[in-house]
């Protein structure tokens, strides 16, 4: 029962209960000895309702105490539904080390498990509820994931998150950044979004400002390096010793290599194109073979065979098979053995 409810109810009670006494009963007087005090005369209708005022005084100090505990109940399952909201927004975001507590226990587990999910949105998802925060980070991923960009630094989320990196990368194509920015900015933006901004970033910049960022090297945009080496637009003019560090550190392959020698013989010249590979065989094994291709693309027979007249019986099978073909007077492209 509502306080103010019981308040007006204990109220006309005690009214008609000392009006019944007073009218129908007594209007006498008498006073009272209370522990040795002679207490006032009053009418006795007035003494009769002393113990109801008593008692509704108790009652509602016994509701009020009751009524306090469950509000201090509720607010506790209110601030976990809060940070339950908050947990699920985290987790929607893949925001990482994830710890919200919980104080009510039916709250604990949920949070739990909630903290240690990862939940994906499914697309276009739109919850329509009341919550304005959840409403606000959904209507965020679904923009995002569009193509838009999105306020995200109040989640204060990291540079590597997915979420972050697609909303850079989207401001990155409408222009409302450039890759000189993001290449120059290496605690704001990940590594792979440089990585990815620098395949662009080197079709048409300057040898030094390549060579300022080369930290982003990646294979494909080593070959949109090579790729421009003496061509008929934004082309490149680079030496040797300038080319060697774009290929260390990228771990590449025999094939990759080959590959970087196919892309360099269409524009490069023919002797610096064979020193750059006999320079890398001299840095890496795995670079032998586009070596050895190299100088068979150029009808440089000789050098090739020497290298393979020294070489491992098991090794380099495929160009030595090559050689004997040539040497029974069959011609074939090397390509063909590659």
């Amino acid at each position: 029962m509502h306080i103010k409810k019981y308040t007006i109810a204990a109220f006309i009670l005690i009214v008609l209960v000392g009006w019944y006494v007073f009218a129908f009963i007594t209007q006498e007087s008498m006073s009272i000895n209370f522990f040795g005090m002679t207490l006032p005369s009053l009418s006795i209708a007035m003494w009769v309702i002393v113990p109801l005022v008593i008692l509704y005084i108790a009652s509602v100090g016994h509701m009020s105490f009751y009524s306090l505990l469950g509000s201090l109940k509720r607010r506790k399952y209110e601030k976990d539904h809060e940070k339950i909201i908050d947990a699920i927004i985290d987790a929607f975001l893949g925001k990482e080390n994830r710890s919200t507590t919980f104080k009510t226990d039916k709250y604990k587990l949920i949070g739990t498990l909630v903290n240690n999910a990862t939940i994906f949105p499914v697309e276009e998802f739109d919850v329509n509820s009341d919550n304005k925060k959840l409403n606000e980070v959904l209507n965020s991923i679904n923009n995002i994931r569009n193509g838009g960009v999105a306020d995200l630094r109040k989640y204060s989320l990291s540079s590597s998150n997915a979420f972050v990196i697609q909303n850079e990368r989207n401001r990155y194509k409408k222009g409302d950044i450039s890759a000189e920015d993001i290449l120059n900015a290496k605690d704001r933006y990940d590594i792979s979004l440089r990585k990815e901004v620098y395949v662009d970033f080197v079709k048409n910049a300057q040898l030094q400002a390549i060579e300022k960022y080369k930290s982003n090297m990646t294979k494909e945009s080593l070959f949109e390096i090579l790729s421009r080496i003496n061509a008929d637009t934004d082309t490149l003019v680079i030496p040797n010793d300038s080319l060697m560090p774009f290929f260390k550190d990228l771990n590449l392959s025999s094939e990759d290599y080959m590959q970087a020698s196919k892309r360099l013989s269409y524009a490069m010249l023919p002797e610096q194109r064979m020193k750059l590979f006999e320079m890398l065989s001299n840095d890496s094994d795995v670079a032998m073979e586009a070596y050895l291709f190299t100088l068979f693309d150029l009808e440089m027979i000789a050098p090739a065979k020497e290298i393979l007249d020294i070489s491992q019986p098991n090794e380099y099978m495929r160009f030595k098979a090559y050689v004997s073909l040539k040497e029974c007077g069959k011609h074939f492209n090397i390509n063909l053995f590659i």
